[in-house]
């Protein structure tokens, strides 16, 4: 690919989307170009992935065809307000940030411009990610397989309509903590029955990676892998009984509710 891809904002998953173009071999280091605030940061960041940096904002948004603005929602507003004079007339500008709609950028801008919503995940650093990719009417199909290719050296990516982008957070992006939480957990009953504290970490995240790969790759129900696994009268099915009297699915469903109402209540502010 030959196009030049600008980072407003490099902080971690800025640095886990630009790595994985970079490792992938689809873009090379001297395509990227990123500002950040503190020269410090500017000297770390090129010296850890090759890439051009930045000071100024709209040094980068007008040197580049595929901007990803890489801010916290607050501020979005702030950002496109300083670069929106720069952007290229046929730049995609593609947001990270939940809860911002390519309205609210269209708006931001005050003209047409292209614009891609995407929801990646944190695991996008070890090359896993899960993003998912909305866009407005001004995107074309082959600007759309840009972002599909760029957005898939470190993972994999799901194009959904733009309503349903609320719904993402719960249930890709910010769902790693609750399995974090989940191995920690399972961890710590690991240590009770005398495991140690590493073996228990392997253990578990290892069992979680494999069911994770049976749903994907078997393309069977979860509730069918779930039976084949717990046989009568045995022990999975005395633990999955536990699980259920504690309220495990009511727990993760009213957790990603929560998750979901957050996300709306940010994209008003």
């Amino acid at each position: 690919m030959e196009k030049k891809i600008g980072f407003i904002g490099f902080g971690k998953m800025a640095q886990a989307m630009a790595g994985g173009m970079i490792s992938s071999g689809l873009i090379s280091p001297d395509q990227i170009i990123a500002s950040m605030r503190t020269e410090k940061t500017r000297l770390c960041v090129e010296k850890q992935f090759g890439i051009h940096t930045f000071s100024s904002n709209s040094d980068v948004a007008k040197a580049v065809d595929v901007l990803f603005l890489a801010v916290a929602p607050y501020s979005y507003l702030e950002v496109i307000e300083e670069v929106k004079e720069f952007v290229k007339s046929d730049a995609i500008i593609v947001t990270i940030a939940a809860g911002i709609t390519t309205e609210d950028v269209e708006q931001a801008f005050g003209k047409q411009v292209k614009v891609v919503r995407t929801m990646p995940n944190t695991p996008s650093l070890v090359g896993a990610g899960m993003t998912a990719v909305s866009v407005n009417d001004e995107i074309k199909d082959d600007e759309l397989q840009t972002v599909e290719e760029l957005l898939g050296s470190f993972g994999k990516v799901e194009v959904i309509v733009e309503s349903q982008m609320d719904a993402i957070p719960a249930i890709s992006g910010s769902s790693p903590a609750y399995v974090y939480m989940m191995i920690e957990a399972m961890a710590d009953g690991g240590v009770v029955q005398g495991l140690s504290r590493d073996q228990s970490y392997r253990l578990a995240a290892q069992a979680v990676l494999g069911a994770a790969q049976m749903v994907l790759e078997t393309g069977k129900h979860p509730g069918e892998l779930k039976d084949q696994v717990t046989s009568p009268g045995g022990a999975t099915i005395a633990a999955v009984a536990t699980l259920e009297q504690e309220r495990f699915r009511g727990a993760v469903l009213a957790a990603m509710e929560s998750c979901t109402e957050k996300v709306k209540k940010l994209g008003k502010k």
